[in-house]
């Protein structure tokens, strides 16, 4: 099974499909040269980096695995 990796800002944009490298990705589809690592606090345990902050968007990013299934032999 294949995973991509999927950004979401603040606004509710998505950047869908950034491949391996999804800074490199960002800074290229928005334009910009630098962007700044994101990080959240855990509740227990040490901050953890869950994004990147490009040209004022915060983007959290998000490991996006294709769902399947088998199908019901009975249907």
């Amino acid at each position: 099974m294949t995973t991509s990796t999927m950004g979401i800002d603040q606004y509710g944009e998505t950047f869908h499909d950034l491949g391996p490298h999804p800074r490199s990705e960002l800074l290229k589809r928005l334009g910009r040269k630098s962007a700044a690592k994101m990080y959240r606090d855990k509740r227990n345990g040490p901050p953890v980096h869950v994004g990147y902050i490009v040209a004022g968007r915060w983007i959290d990013l998000y490991d996006v695995t294709p769902r399947e299934r088998p199908m019901d032999s009975g249907r």
